[in-house]
């Protein structure tokens, strides 16, 4: 076979995927008001099985992960777009309590529920069955899990993508953005089936059904202690000094970003933020020359006033988890390090075996705590190391692929030195 025919392969492969550019049930009028709601809960009664479920948020441009519009699809039941911002004036868990009942008499489709749980939850939708088709397809081990991908390898079908990141807080809403919505949920109980199929015939159904549940079942994430620090680029600042400018710049631009509800890179981007506390204005007429600063350049001159007046740092709060940098590992536990070595290489190991990520199979906060603690003089047990995963959140199917294997590495006294890790300082 010639070159060329090879460079044109999976193009002309591609082209044959037929593109979806309507849902195959008619596009609905966006839903606004109460008889129109009335009306979906009373067609979604009439449907069987599962009910497909999205959200679209304004990520990006706003400073809320609110939902400003849902999707909803059930066989029988119709497809549905609610606008839940045209009910933002009443409770939102009164005005959508029907529509909850309904939902929580079935199982819920989601792809990537982690993302559109809790702004479903914030308009009292509260799911209590869950299929996540993300995060089955990464137990079944496709190796790529978006949900245009999983479309195109299960259904046959190529979803357009165009406005994935479009501002959904605008009204009205473009017709084609609805049509692009509406075409997730189309799809969606028709990738579930598949999935299960496919999960079947590779015996991992009951493990995507763990997934599922505990994704379900996850706490909210608990906010960081100072996430100031997350800043992108903050290791370019090294001086005291600098760090605090850091600090209160970033107190004052969540204020801001919070009180507006636009989104804080939109008020002012990570890098402006470093370059100031790099090259601090030292009068309030170069502050305002910076045009990103001009705004609110009292704010502004307030955060560095308030950076001058407390310039010390104190260092990071000690976490009770692991240290996060491998040097650390190296110096305050070369055991604990041997450890966390071996076990990584075990547990990548068995996941290629069972054909999936290996964060899937056990992830990696819970290995460094395993590997972090020091084993008992007697050792431990394979019960011990089953009550310590389980204590982490493992499920069922994840403890009983590692922990013989994380017992196995217990004893572990010499590293494993990998290419893959050096020069990597940061664990992620």
């Amino acid at each position: 076979m010639s070159e060329e025919l090879l460079e044109e392969g999976p193009e002309q492969e591609q082209e044959q995927i037929p593109l979806l550019t309507a849902p195959r049930t008619p596009l609905p009028e966006i839903i606004s008001t109460l008889e129109g709601l009335e009306s979906a809960v009373s067609q979604l009664k009439q449907g069987e099985g599962d009910i497909a479920l999205d959200a679209e948020r304004a990520s990006g441009y706003k400073y809320s992960q609110r939902a400003y519009l849902i999707q909803i699809f059930r066989r029988g039941g119709g497809l549905h777009l609610i606008d839940p911002i045209a009910f933002s004036g009443s409770d939102p868990r009164q005005v959508f309590s029907e529509l909850n009942d309904v939902i929580r008499s079935c199982q819920v489709i989601i792809h990537a529920s982690s993302q559109d749980l809790p702004c479903l939850r914030e308009v009292g939708i509260e799911p209590t069955s869950l299929f996540d088709t993300e995060l089955a397809g990464r137990i079944a081990g496709f190796p790529r899990v978006g949900l245009g991908a999983l479309t195109e390898s299960l259904l046959n079908i190529r979803l357009a993508k165009e406005h994935s990141a479009v501002d959904w807080s605008q009204r009205p809403l473009h017709h084609d953005w609805l049509i692009y919505a509406a075409l997730d949920v189309d799809v969606l109980l028709d990738l579930k089936d598949e999935i299960v199929r496919v999960l079947r015939e590779r015996e991992k159904l009951e493990w995507a059904l763990q997934e599922s549940t505990a994704a379900l079942n996850a706490p909210p994430f608990a906010p960081r202690r100072e996430p100031w620090r997350r800043t992108s680029g903050i290791h370019q600042v090294k001086k005291p000094e600098q760090l605090a400018i850091v600090r209160e710049m970033w107190r004052v631009r969540d204020a801001i970003a919070q009180e507006r509800d636009i989104a804080a890179g939109r008020i002012l981007n990570d890098r402006a933020l470093v370059n100031v506390a790099l090259k601090p204005p030292s009068t309030l007429l170069q502050l305002k020359a910076v045009s990103a600063l001009k705004r609110d350049a009292q704010l502004w001159w307030g955060a560095l006033e308030a950076a001058r007046a407390h310039p010390t740092v104190a260092r990071p709060a000690a976490s009770d988890g692991p240290p996060a940098h491998l040097r650390i590992w190296k110096e305050r536990s070369p055991l604990a390090y041997a450890r966390l070595t071996h076990a990584r290489k075990a547990l990548s190991d068995r996941a290629a075996e069972l054909d999936l990520p290996a964060e899937n199979l056990l992830s990696p906060d819970t290995i460094r705590r395993f590997c972090w603690q020091e084993p008992p003089q007697r050792g431990r047990s394979e019960s011990d190391v089953v009550d310590f995963l389980a204590s982490c959140g493992a499920r069922p199917w994840q403890i009983s692929h590692s922990a013989k294997l994380l017992l196995s590495i217990e004893g572990a006294s010499t590293p494993l030195e990998s290419k893959a890790e050096e020069g990597v300082s940061e664990l992620s």
